[in-house]
């Protein structure tokens, strides 16, 4: 029953802040507006600014910010205790990371939809913008080299996922092309698709006996036979393909859905995927009430159903080779609590598609509330549901405690992707077998959630990458195409000057014009991301067996460089603040802290504990390692040192508008009137 109450308790939380401190943001410090035009609207082109209805926005809002990461992070971060977890999840989504996303949504609003990056360009200065383009291209790098091996794995540890999750994609194209031609409701097609998903399932699943049984006509079973043995076969056989095979199909995905227009593909794929978790979410948390009540789904050869309890321990301060707890459970769980990749989706897509600006509150608050909630039934699902029975490496059953230190029995076990997804899948589908789930089916229904929101994380990345390449490439040519008030398109100088040339060149004289077009930036992005995820991971040498994990070797670095983001985004939104006189002093905590901790974490990865064979920081190619990690710390280090500098200056200071301000914030509070005499 404490796990039942400590689900029901996270609910109740995230609840009550959305309509607390989140209705305080939106009123009192971002003052939404109605009677705002939002850019989707002013800017309208049917491909990247499209108004769109909320609840869809909602869809591709959070399935791109939920990806694996709220279900990597929590499930390694409970070695250290499911207490320390919990808590850094639900106060930090509630004040630090619901926080970030709503406000990076609402600045994005108000400056055309252009990234964080772009913002902080006239918000703090030009090399402000160059390096927070910068610092955006290595994270993005990061994760689109790591994503499609995430994807490569969940697809061979579960075969019976690959083809609901292909499936998706065709359906998806299908929906967006006759939403657009008929404009009717996606809902209703939408939760066919998802019901044809789940059937795909069932069907992959050989061991589901739904051929056998005796109320079907016998030519009905024989069909349904037929489809369970070739959707066994087609997974079975695709399972086996090489990882590289893997990462070039899902990059080569991800180069057609990023040119394509948002809504052939993205937003319906993304509309579904958010039904799928919305379902998921809730057949987790029906499994964990039966579980509660009545136990798990009895075990073989035992009378009974076994008591669903915590088998983890409250805190402890120091697993088997794990680093400190301190800074980095804050590094490990990052979405689930304060993501800076969620900067990039709020300001890279959904803010070009918000039909009315009060729906930032519903999207960005409100979809990082509900990852919170997504990491909080992961964090149970590894602490207690994996008590409730697995198949140890002896193939013996376990149970309770045991069944936890089988999966958690040190860190460099414990750790790695598919020990950590497998944890949260066993556990969550334990749940879902109380509920009288078949077992394959439940297994498959959790390994179809984790591939298809990595899935929506890669390829949302790869299109927010495609806008950092265009908006750096612009920068450094020193010609700019930017959208003023009334959304023509003009040429500037100021603030979008390149660093060391002051006349703006022609794009179509400059070499750099081919990374200013779409087609051009996105193949750059696809190739780079390839050409680090070709290599195998460190210390193996390239076969076609191994190659296809060199997203490994930047793994390290991925949680640091994460939140690292998340801090610079805390600037940009506190600069905007600032400047319009507007309190800000709830963010200035979150962040320091923001700050501090990802690049202490990342120092201590690159120097102390950096992978390498013995111990060397440049062995095994972690020169890649170390090049990209110190080259993301100098670049934060010379962005605060640029912010700290201008901070004195700014208040009530307005930077040079590209969009019309709110009426709203004619209300803004006036500077302060300097001090004259003693």
């Amino acid at each position: 029953m404490q796990t039942l109450l400590i689900a029901l308790g996270a609910g109740v939380a995230f609840l009550v802040a959305y309509f607390t401190y989140g209705r305080w943001l939106g009123k009192t410090i971002f003052r939404l507006s109605a009677d705002y035009v939002c850019p989707s609207h002013r800017l309208r082109d049917d491909e990247d600014y499209v108004p769109t209805p909320r609840s869809i926005v909602f869809g591709h809002h959070f399935t791109s910010i939920a990806g694996t990461g709220p279900i990597v992070g929590p499930a390694i971060a409970v070695m250290w205790g499911w207490v320390p977890a919990l808590l850094w999840v639900v106060f930090g989504s509630i004040f630090i990371g619901a926080v970030h996303d709503f406000g990076a949504l609402v600045v994005s609003l108000r400056n055309n939809g252009q990234t964080v990056g772009d913002i902080a360009g006239r918000l703090i200065n030009r090399r402000a913008r160059i390096l927070f383009l910068l610092i955006l291209f290595m994270a993005l790098t990061i994760v689109l080299a790591i994503f499609g091996l995430v994807i490569a794995a969940v697809f061979r540890q579960y075969p019976a996922s690959i083809f609901p999750c292909l499936v998706q994609i065709p359906i998806a194209v299908a929906i967006g092309l006759w939403l657009h031609r008929k404009g009717a409701s996606i809902a209703v097609p939408s939760i066919i698709a998802l019901a044809l998903m789940y059937l795909t399932v069932v069907f992959g699943d050989e061991n589901t006996p739904v051929a056998q049984l005796s109320i079907l006509p016998g030519w009905v079973a024989s069909g349904i036979e037929v489809v369970e043995a070739t959707l066994h076969h087609w997974n079975a056989a695709m399972a086996a393909w090489p990882i590289i095979a893997w990462v070039a199909i899902l990059l080569l995905y991800s180069y057609v859905a990023s040119v394509i227009p948002v809504w052939i593909l993205l937003q319906p794929r993304d509309y579904i995927n958010s039904l799928q978790l919305i379902s998921a979410l809730g057949l987790i948390v029906v499994g964990l009430a039966v579980a509660a009540v009545a136990g798990g789904a009895p075990v073989d050869g035992e009378l009974g159903r076994p008591e669903l309890t915590i088998a983890a321990p409250a805190v402890d301060l120091s697993p088997a080779d794990a680093p400190l707890i301190f800074p980095f459970l804050f590094v490990t769980i990052a979405c689930g609590a304060i993501s800076g990749f969620h900067c990039l989706v709020s300001s890279g897509t959904s803010s070009k598609q918000l039909d009315r600006e009060p729906d930032a509150r519903f999207v960005g608050y409100g979809g990082m509330l509900t990852e919170g909630f997504l990491a909080t039934l992961v964090i149970l699902a590894c602490v207690a549901g994996l008590g409730l029975g697995i198949t140890g490496e002896d193939g013996s059953r376990l149970l309770g405690p045991a069944a936890f230190a089988e999966r958690y029995g040190s860190w460099n076990t414990s750790g790695g992707l598919a020990s950590t997804v497998g944890a949260f899948v066993d556990g969550s589908a334990n749940f879902l077998r109380a509920m009288g789930l078949p077992d394959g089916v439940s297994v498959a229904l959790m390994g179809v959630l984790v591939a298809s929101f990595a899935g929506t994380t890669l390829d949302t990345a790869c299109r927010l990458q495609r806008y950092v390449v265009q908006e750096l490439a612009t920068a450094l040519m020193g010609a700019r195409r930017t959208a003023s008030a009334t959304g023509s398109e003009s040429e500037s100088e100021s603030p979008d000057a390149p660093l060391f040339r002051r006349q703006p060149v022609p794009l179509s004289a400059n070499p750099l014009s081919w990374l200013a077009n779409k087609h051009g930036a996105t193949i750059f992005a696809v190739v780079i991301a390839g050409a680090l995820a070709a290599f195998p991971k460190a210390g193996e040498g390239w076969t076609w067996a191994n190659a296809g994990q060199g997203g490994l070797i930047l793994w390290p670095l991925f949680g640091a460089t994460n939140q690292l983001l998340g801090g610079l985004s805390f600037l940009v939104i506190a600069f905007y603040l600032r400047r319009r006189g507007i309190p800000n002093w709830f963010l200035i905590a979150p962040l320091v802290f923001m700050l501090i901790l990802p690049a202490w974490a990342m120092l201590w990865q690159i120097f102390i504990d950096a992978p390498g064979a013995g111990g060397s920081w440049l062995a095994d190619r972690q020169w890649v390692l170390l090049g990209i990690g110190l080259a993301t710390i100098v670049l934060e280090a010379w962005l605060v040192v640029e912010a700290a500098l201008l901070w004195p200056r700014v208040r009530g200071v307005l930077e040079q508008l590209v969009a019309p301000e709110p009426a709203s914030l004619s209300r803004r509070i006036e500077p302060e009137p300097a001090a004259v005499g003693p």
